[in-house]
């Protein structure tokens, strides 16, 4: 069975470049975001760890740690931070975890169970594991975004999809298409006109089930 949202995450003990983390304790009462990729040394993924890099700032202020994963060793991981911080001018203060048994991707559903690296592998061998998972404080998942290997990820998405989980967590909200902080959300089903009245203030009716209010913040 697939990892889907509202799981639990899987809980694992792993190595990183910045020691040895037991996933759920790593994670605390704080949102997560795990990044995945293939294989060190790569050009898209490259760039992405220096995208996250660049955002260390956004998601501190968002209460979110961020952690990066590729199935090379920690010693390898040490090694590429050197380019990422190179090439993107930034600190990649980030634990990158070190899956060189595959047990952490086949945990989240990136591999298939009797998947292996073979000798010489390439990244194409892994390629599957090029997801982004948004986990909240209870652990569970929240958003699942997997991407092929020739396409680089917009961690400014990502950014503005954590920003509408927060905003919607535990609460009968929901964001529109396109939504960025500030703009109006969406009242959920489950309230009736005047529950959403007397919980939120006025409410814009487009549609029967389409009813606007201002961001609660």
């Amino acid at each position: 069975m697939g990892l889907r949202i509202n799981d639990i995450v899987p809980n694992f003990t792993a190595e990183t470049d910045h020691g040895t983390i037991t996933f759920h304790d790593w994670i605390g009462d704080s949102w997560a975001i795990l990044f995945s990729h293939p294989k060190d040394f790569t050009p898209v993924c490259t760039t992405e760890f220096g995208a996250v890099a660049q955002l260390a700032d956004e998601w501190e202020k968002r209460g979110a740690k961020v952690i990066g994963l590729s199935v090379d060793s920690a010693d390898e991981h040490v090694k590429w931070k050197a380019d990422i911080e190179g090439f993107a001018d930034a600190k990649a203060g980030f634990p990158i975890i070190a899956d060189e048994s595959l047990e952490v991707s086949k945990a989240f559903d990136m591999l298939p169970a009797e998947a292996y690296l073979p000798d010489g592998r390439t990244a194409a061998d892994s390629a599957s594991v090029r997801s982004v998972f948004i986990i909240s404080p209870d652990k569970k998942v929240q958003l699942i975004m997997t991407y092929p290997m020739s396409v680089g990820r917009n961690f400014a998405e990502v950014l503005r999809a954590l920003d509408g989980l927060q905003r919607t967590w535990q609460q009968p909200l929901a964001t529109p298409a396109n939504w960025t902080t500030g703009q109006d959300v969406i009242v959920a089903l489950g309230l009736n006109d005047e529950e959403a009245k007397e919980k939120y203030g006025e409410i814009d009716v487009k549609l029967p089930y389409l009813r606007f209010t201002k961001n609660p913040d």
